[in-house]
């Protein structure tokens, strides 16, 4: 049986509001590792990743859902200047490990900057997820979840395409969503500042 993600949910020491840098990097790193776990799980359900090409994009595409998400439960709870540092950051560090985790598989590659080009991609998902409804904190709306499907499922190999959508909405991320949720509410150390849910901006790039 596969373990669950262990996840840092609370602080050892509360001694005065954390960095935007401190939240970003235990944030980001739950996220990184429950996408690396879902990823993990398509390969254990007989799903053909193949390629750490396509291991990467899938992983990019649950992260960039993910940092999605942590934005709209920012945007219900944070003022506007300190979601958007949170966010800032949030984003700066899962470029950094996104670029970490690709070269040490694949190698450095002097043409490509890594790190720029997921946070491209963060902020094109980040403009396709703000057309879609969140309803609470604690889902997604089914076709923000089917938007996601569809993107692995394109990723995905012919024999795999038929059945990955259910694995994706039905299974894998009602269970992302809630490790995410738990550390990313967890780890805020601001008095909430309810504003109820919307359609928040795009984060600008680096």
């Amino acid at each position: 049986m596969v373990k669950p993600v262990r996840v840092r949910t609370v602080w050892f020491k509360k001694d005065g509001e954390r960095s935007a840098e401190e939240i970003a990097t235990a944030v980001a790193s739950t996220v990184w590792r429950v996408a690396d776990k879902a990823v993990d799980n398509l390969g254990r359900e007989n799903y053909d990743i193949i390629t750490p090409a396509r291991g990467f994009k899938l992983i990019a595409e649950f992260v960039a859902f993910l940092a999605h998400y942590c934005d709209r439960m920012a945007y219900a709870s944070l003022a506007p200047e300190r979601r958007v540092a949170v966010l800032q950051a949030i984003s700066t560090r899962l470029g950094e490990v996104m670029e970490e985790n690709i070269i040490s598989v694949v190698g450095p590659d002097p043409s490509r900057n890594y790190k720029a080009e997921f946070i491209d991609f963060l902020n094109r998902r980040f403009g396709d997820y703000a057309e879609f409804e969140f309803p609470d904190d604690e889902k997604a709306s089914f076709p923000a979840l089917r938007f996601l499907g569809l993107q692995i499922r394109e990723e995905m190999g012919d024999n795999d395409k038929t059945w990955i959508m259910d694995q994706i909405m039905d299974i894998e991320m009602p269970e992302m969503m809630g490790t995410v949720r738990k550390s990313f509410k967890g780890l805020l150390s601001d008095a909430p500042v309810k504003r109820g849910f919307g359609s928040p901006d795009m984060l600008p790039p680096e």
